[in-house]
């Protein structure tokens, strides 16, 4: 999917995205969990987003690999970023209009909590095998 725009509900941050992949993943961790009360569903963006009223958007480093951004004025969860890469992943939920949309991965599926479930059939990374991925990027 190619060149889409949103913004956070009281419109003080805009951003477009050169492209959007249409896999999206489900992290199941307690730190997204805790950041929006649920699962984190996020569409990968890639490095090329222009993000409008930066002033207005609070970095959160949320782990020694990445940190989350949000509108310092309505709160919106505005996006994931690695530091290694600059790569973005934001709440598929920004985006109103994507189509073709697949639930493709599910982080640190043994965090996930008994009180939900999903019945797509995707991959699955556990803590012990992200933390594995993540040692010789940290």
């Amino acid at each position: 999917m190619s060149h889409s725009e949103t913004s956070c509900l009281c419109g003080a941050v805009e951003i477009v995205v050169d492209k959007i992949d249409p896999k999206f993943s489900v992290c199941h961790c307690q730190s997204c969990r805790t950041w929006g009360g649920a699962p984190f569903f996020a569409v990968k963006c890639g490095t090329r987003v222009d993000i409008k009223g930066g002033d207005k958007v609070k970095m959160y480093e949320s782990s020694s690999w990445a940190s989350r951004g949000f509108c310092t004025e309505c709160g919106t969860h505005l996006f994931y970023k690695f530091k290694e890469t600059g790569e973005y992943n934001m709440p598929v939920g920004l985006f109103p209009n994507l189509e073709g949309l697949e639930m493709d991965m599910q982080y640190f599926s043994d965090m996930r909590p008994g009180y939900y479930c999903f019945s797509n059939k995707t991959k699955e990374m556990t803590t012990a095998e992200i933390m594995a991925y993540f040692a010789d990027k940290m």
